[in-house]
């Protein structure tokens, strides 16, 4: 059994004679079945002829059977998750300062403010 990102299939093995004496019908095999043969060299695995597959020209759909989604992604998160644990609450923020607010006018002159 040969196991490739959570998917399971069954792959036939054969020695590395035998796949010498029958190559080119061993890939027409692979190409026909979809089925993996793993090669051997004295009882120990040592190449495995699979089926060649296209990538896709997109990314849209690629990971659809790798990826679970688990609840709601598109609703905003709640406001549980924004609030700041006691513990932090008193503490300096650790990310850099509030933006400077920009909408409020200074009455003083560029001189008096250096």
């Amino acid at each position: 059994m040969s196991t490739d990102m959570g998917k399971t299939s069954a792959s036939r093995t054969i020695t590395a004679s035998e796949f010498k004496e029958k190559c080119l019908e061993l890939m027409d095999e692979v190409a026909e079945t979809g089925e993996e043969i793993v090669v051997t060299k004295n009882g120990r695995p040592v190449a495995k002829l699979t089926p060649y597959r296209d990538a896709p020209d997109f990314i849209f759909g690629r990971y659809r059977d790798k990826i679970i989604i688990h609840g709601d992604i598109v609703s905003p998160m709640p406001p549980e998750w924004f609030a700041v644990p006691e513990e932090y609450a008193n503490m300096d923020p650790l990310i850099a300062p509030l933006a400077p607010d920009w909408t409020s006018e200074t009455t003083e002159s560029p001189e008096t403010l250096s």
